[in-house]
């Protein structure tokens, strides 16, 4: 029974042996590196990084959908990636637009 799933999952049109497999398992790294980067002071986020990341899990988490076969694996990767995206930039507008401390200089002066 085992034999008979794995190798099924082999011999899958969107399986190990084809970048369907392949591209959205590298694309994982890079949203488990953008969630690690939270941790980061976000003076030292980039909004062209971010920008990026956002834009490209949003367009394709809508076109992995379209794709055959049917990619999850793809369209999970990007929602997580345009989510990630979304706190970052979220942090680094309010660090620069909404800062209190910087705020209540200027109020004062």
């Amino acid at each position: 029974m085992a034999t008979s799933k794995l190798q099924a999952l082999w011999n899958h049109p969107a399986g190990p042996k084809t970048i369907h497999f392949w591209a959205p398992t590298f694309k994982w790294g890079i949203s488990i590196a953008n969630l690690a980067d939270s941790t980061k002071p976000p003076e030292k986020v980039s909004y062209p990084q971010q920008i990026a990341v956002t834009a490209t899990g949003v367009i394709w988490s809508r076109y992995s959908t379209v794709i055959t076969p049917k990619n999850w694996n793809l369209f999970s990767v990007n929602i997580v990636m345009a989510g990630t995206g979304i706190y970052q930039l979220a942090r680094k507008i309010r660090h620069d637009y909404f800062n209190e401390d910087e705020q209540a200089v200027v109020a004062k002066e």
